[in-house]
C-alpha cells in the first residue's frame, strides 16, 4: 500500500507531456485522409461558415471519448466484452457489425486516397499504390510493435502543419473567419446538412470509441503496476485524471488541425471559387500559397502519413471488436503465433478495405461518405458507451461523473439530430 501511494505521489508530480499516451494516438489518427477530405471539401463550398462544427465537437468528442477510455481503464475489457456482459449477443453482435461495416468503408476510402496521393506525385496505376499500402500497413502490425510503430508515423503526420502555415500566410480574414465561426450563417439545404453530419462523423467515428477503450486495457497490461480499477480503486484518482488529460490535448489537436484544414481551404480555394473538390489534385491546391509547387508532393505526405497512423487504427479495432465477440486471444501486443485468429481477422479487414478501394471510386467523395457513414452508425454504439459507462454493476465507484454523463449524452444526441436532419433533407 506505501508503494501505490509513493507511485500516486511520483505520477501526479510528473510534466504533463507523459501523461499523454492511448488518448493523443486516437485523435492524431482522427486526422485521417477521411478528415483531410471532408475538412477540405467543407472549407471550399461553405467558406468559414462551417468552421462552427469542429469547436462544436471538440468538448462534445472529448465526453464521448473520456466515456469509452473510462470502461477500458475501469474493467480492463475492451467495448465488446463489457456489452456482452450487459445486453443480448444479437443486440451486441448488430453493433459490432455497424463497425465492421464503418470501419471496411473507411479503409477502402482511405487505401484509395492514398494510392491516388502516390500516383499524382510519381505517376503510375494507383491500383499497384493501393496493394503496397495495403500490403505494408499489414506487415508492420503483423511484426512491429505497434507503439514503436505510431512513433514512426507521428512525423509524417507533421505535414498536417502546413495547413496551419496556410492560415497564416493567405491573407485569411480573420474578424470574419472568427465571426463566422461564433456566428455562422447556416444553410438549410441537403449539401450544408450533409456535411455538417460528415464532419461530425470523422470527428466523432464509432472506431475511435473500441480503439482508446482497447488501448487503455493494452496500457493495463504494459505497466506492470497497473491493475483495472475495479480491483485497485487506490489508483483511481491518478488514472482518471491522466485519461481526462490525454482525451483532451489528443482531441484538442485533432479539431486544431481540422479548424485549419477548414481556414486554410475557405481562404484559399472558395476565395478562388472552387466550392467543389473532386480530386486530390484540387485538394492539393490548398496548400499552394506556402508550398508553391510542393504543394502536391506535402498534400500526398500528409494524406499517406495519416492513412498509414489511421490503417490499424480501423483494423485494429475491428479485429479487437470481433475477437472479442468471439473469445479468441487478441492484442497487438501478441507476437502472430499466439493470436492467430486475431491477425487472420486483421488481414480481412484490410484485404475487404483494399477490394473496395481497388474498385476505382472516386477518393475525394469515397472519402467524403464514409465520414457521413460513420456519424449515422455511431449513434446506437454512442448510446450503448453511455449507458454502459454509468452502469454501477460494470463501473463499481468509477461510474462517470454529472458532467461528463452530460457531455456524452449532447453529443449522442448532436449525431442523432444530425443524422435525422440529413436523412429528412435527402428525402425533401
Amino acid at each position: 500500500m506505501h508503494e501505490e501511494a509513493q507511485r500516486e505521489i511520483t505520477l501526479a508530480r510528473q510534466p504533463w507531456w507523459k501523461a499523454l499516451g492511448p488518448g493523443l494516438i486516437t485523435g492524431a489518427a482522427d486526422d485521417d485522409p477521411s478528415g483531410i477530405a471532408t475538412y477540405s471539401q467543407g472549407g471550399a463550398q461553405f467558406g468559414f461558415n462551417i468552421a462552427w462544427t469542429v469547436v462544436l465537437t471538440y468538448p462534445l468528442m472529448v465526453g464521448i471519448q473520456v466515456a469509452s477510455a473510462r470502461i477500458g481503464r475501469v474493467t480492463g475489457k475492451g467495448l465488446t466484452e463489457v456489452f456482452a456482459q450487459l445486453y443480448p449477443r444479437g443486440i451486441v453482435g448488430a453493433l459490432i457489425a455497424l463497425l465492421v461495416i464503418a470501419n471496411v468503408v473507411n479503409l477502402g476510402a482511405d487505401i484509395s486516397a492514398m494510392a491516388e496521393s502516390a500516383a499524382l506525385v510519381t505517376g503510375g496505376g494507383s491500383l499497384w499504390y493501393a496493394i503496397a499500402f495495403a500490403g505494408i500497413s499489414l506487415g508492420l502490425q503483423v511484426w512491429l510493435p505497434y507503439a514503436r510503430y505510431v512513433r514512426i508515423l507521428k512525423w509524417l503526420t507533421l505535414s498536417l502543419l502546413a495547413y496551419v502555415g496556410v492560415a497564416c500566410v493567405a491573407h485569411v480574414d480573420w474578424p470574419r473567419a472568427l465571426a463566422s465561426t461564433v456566428w455562422p450563417h447556416v444553410q438549410w439545404t441537403s449539401d450544408y446538412v450533409t456535411t455538417v453530419v460528415a464532419i461530425l462523423g470523422t470527428t466523432i467515428s464509432p472506431y475511435l470509441f473500441f480503439w482508446q477503450a482497447a488501448q487503455e486495457v493494452e496500457e493495463i497490461h504494459r505497466v506492470r503496476e497497473d491493475k483495472p480499477l475495479r480491483q485497485a480503486p487506490e489508483q483511481a484518482r491518478s488514472r482518471l485524471r491522466r485519461i481526462r488529460l490525454d482525451t483532451a490535448v489528443g482531441m484538442g489537436f485533432s479539431n486544431l488541425i481540422a479548424f485549419f484544414m477548414i481556414v486554410a481551404t475557405a481562404a484559399t480555394l472558395h476565395a478562388q471559387g472552387i466550392t467543389s473538390i473532386d480530386s486530390t489534385a484540387q485538394a492539393a491546391k490548398a496548400l499552394e500559397p506556402i508550398a508553391g509547387h510542393a504543394a502536391t508532393g506535402l498534400f500526398a505526405a500528409g494524406v499517406i502519413g495519416t492513412g498509414l497512423l489511421a490503417l490499424p487504427v480501423l483494423a485494429g479495432s475491428s479485429a479487437y471488436a470481433i475477437a472479442s465477440m468471439v473469445g479468441v486471444r487478441k492484442g497487438l501486443d501478441h507476437p502472430p503465433s499466439q493470436a492467430k485468429a486475431f491477425y487472420g481477422i486483421l488481414a480481412t479487414a484490410m484485404l475487404l478495405g483494399l477490394g473496395i478501394g481497388a474498385c476505382g471510386l472516386n477518393p475525394i467523395r469515397a472519402l467524403y461518405w464514409s465520414a457521413v457513414i460513420n456519424a449515422v452508425i455511431s449513434v446506437p454504439i454512442m448510446v450503448a458507451v453511455m449507458l454502459t459507462s454509468s452502469n454501477p454493476r460494470v463501473m463499481g465507484s468509477s461510474v462517470l461523473t454529472l458532467k461528463w454523463k452530460v457531455l456524452g449524452w449532447i453529443a449522442t444526441l448532436s449525431m442523432g439530430c444530425a443524422s435525422l436532419a440529413m436523412l429528412t433533407a435527402q428525402l425533401h
